[in-house]
């Protein structure tokens, strides 16, 4: 029986006039209760909301680990597996003849900015630091905590985090989205992604949920990020200023300070969404890539060089060699409940892979969505060389040189505690404190305070506009100018309460059960991408059987 032909219309009912014109009411509204619900309880009832949501947070820690390690593996595989096989990876994510709307180095630059570069600040100094202190090596007394034999193991853990894994769950949802709305036109919306699975059924309340869900996980996931950045903010502003007010006894930032932060942010984001991918999210991810590099070339320069790229290439070797068992691997508890080494390396990796998983899947439908926006005109293979390979690449160098250079300055260059005893947000700050005089310090912390900025408003900006696609039934146009300011109130809303209510671990916990609903909606939306190509390979076959069965005139 010949294969039906693929489904190229979805209908999603869009407001004729009024405040939501053009706009899909179920959607827009239903997401916005939601958020408003949030906000209104982490605010009023700060307390409860803290002590509720650290409650379910255990509850998820303890039951879905196993489940995000198996979903991130199989979109590592999935987008490795389209790209290679030759039917898949020469197919272009657009109509024949089309060109990509952005040249190479902008579109790297918007992927990468929209993607990891504001955390890539805190943690490419940080994280490879802690690990170097304890991961599952040291946990299993196989390497010294803070010894020379434990550098591999940091580099190792942190490339884990940052690599292939976290850019495959932006690629998976990109890669659908980019198939389904610029092959098949179909709006660009979360809910195309799933078409071949569930049909025409996706024009009602079942498309609504799916759009609703993406709304809500990309608010949470671009809330945990942003979160992040301002803390990071505060303490370069304090670093440059030596306001008090600004730091907390524990050398953390205070709530005001960050809220603060978060007003400039969320202000300027707001500027450049209204102004458009093409015109303000460009040009200052355009800008954020050139300090990036230029950051980077200072610590070539001036860090600990040969051990930066020891690091890069050694620990690059480890993670591809330990990448299929540290993907699948989980650690199990014991059942005794004490601090035996079963729990403890069950606890480090609930609180950071499992941690990560989520939130690369909270991040995944704006990143997803706006890397399928800006990427009409690549090729299948194009595309995961661009979303996975390059950026992973990047992010593998900045925790080589950042990292390594701290590293290298605690084990070797007699900075001691000075920059290990500093918080998450200020390590970088207080690595530049050791290597410069105090004046080329502060010149170079308002350096990385702008390129943080930058990081942050591109992150903003651009998920305000995705939101805004999402809610508008896939319409890319620029359009509703007073919902991009409505989106971005209520983004910065959302991360204010939380960060009243508990911090930066309200908003990690807000973010991990906001990710969990929309993890069953990206294996859903895999599983139907490759049933869609699989299905495309059937009519082809057919199509050229029967050209060939056709008599001839």
């Amino acid at each position: 029986m010949p294969i039906k032909p693929p489904l190229r219309t979805l209908d999603i009912d869009t407001a004729d006039s009024g405040f939501y014109e053009g706009f899909n009411t179920y959607v827009t509204l239903g997401a916005k209760i939601v958020i408003v619900l949030l906000i209104i309880w982490a605010a009023v009832w700060s307390d409860q909301a803290g002590s509720t949501l650290g409650a379910i947070r255990s509850t998820i820690d303890a039951n879905t680990g196993p489940w995000y390690m198996a979903a991130v593996a199989f979109f590592i595989v999935t987008c490795f597996a389209l790209a290679l096989y030759p039917g898949t990876g020469r197919l272009m994510l657009g109509k024949p003849g089309q060109t990509p709307e952005f040249d190479r180095f902008s579109w790297f630059s918007m992927m990468f900015g929209a993607g990891i570069g504001i955390g890539m600040l805190t943690y490419a100094t940080a994280e490879p630091l802690y690990h170097f202190g304890t991961n599952p090596e040291t946990i299993q007394g196989l390497a010294s905590e803070g010894g020379s034999d434990n550098v591999r193991n940091a580099f190792k853990w942190a490339f884990l985090h940052w690599g292939l894994s976290a850019w495959a769950c932006y690629a998976i949802v990109g890669l659908a989205l980019a198939f389904f709305s610029y092959a098949r036109s179909l709006p660009l919306t979360i809910r195309s992604g799933l078409t071949p699975l569930f049909g025409k059924t996706l024009e009602g309340p079942l498309g609504h949920v799916i759009d609703i869900v993406s709304v809500v996980a990309t608010i949470l996931g671009v809330a945990v990020t942003i979160g992040y950045g301002v803390s990071q903010f505060a303490s370069g502003v304090f670093n440059v200023t030596g306001a008090a007010w600004l730091m907390n006894d524990a050398g953390s930032p205070t709530v005001i300070a960050m809220l603060a932060a978060l007003v400039i942010v969320m202000a300027c984001s707001i500027l450049s969404a209204l102004s458009g991918v093409g015109n303000g999210i460009k040009w200052l991810s355009n800008l954020n890539m050139g300090l990036s590099f230029f950051i980077l070339a200072f610590f070539l320069i001036f860090g600990s060089t040969a051990f930066a790229f020891k690091a890069l290439f050694v620990g690059m070797w480890d993670y591809i060699v330990a990448l299929p068992w540290m993907s699948i691997h989980m650690f199990s508890r014991d059942g005794t409940g004490g601090d035996s080494v079963a729990n403890q390396l069950a606890d480090w990796q609930g609180s950071w892979t499992i941690f990560y998983w989520a939130w690369w899947i909270a991040f995944a439908p704006f990143v997803g969505l706006f890397l399928a926006r800006i990427s009409r005109g690549r090729s299948v293979r194009e595309y995961v060389l661009g979303a996975m390979i390059v950026p992973s690449v990047m992010c593998f160098v900045w925790f080589a040189f950042a990292g390594g250079t701290a590293i290298d300055l605690t084990l070797n260059g007699g900075a001691g505690d000075q920059i290990t005893g500093a918080g998450i947000s200020s390590q970088l700050f207080a690595m530049i404190n050791f290597m410069l005089t105090p004046v080329l310090a502060k010149i170079m912390s308002v350096v990385i305070v702008v390129l943080l900025l930058t990081y942050l408003v591109t992150s903003a900006d651009s998920a305000i506009l995705i939101i805004n696609t999402i809610a508008a039934a896939g319409d890319e146009t620029d359009k509703g100018r007073i919902h991009i300011v409505v989106w971005g109130c209520i983004l910065g809303l959302v991360i204010g309460a939380l960060l009243v209510a508990g911090g930066l671990d309200a908003i990690n916990t807000a973010m991990i059960i906001g990710a969990l609903p929309f993890s069953v909606v990206m294996v859903l939306m895999c599983i139907s991408l490759i049933k869609a190509l699989y299905r495309d390979a059937r009519r082809r076959a057919e199509s050229m059987a029967q050209a060939t069965a056709a008599p001839a005139e």
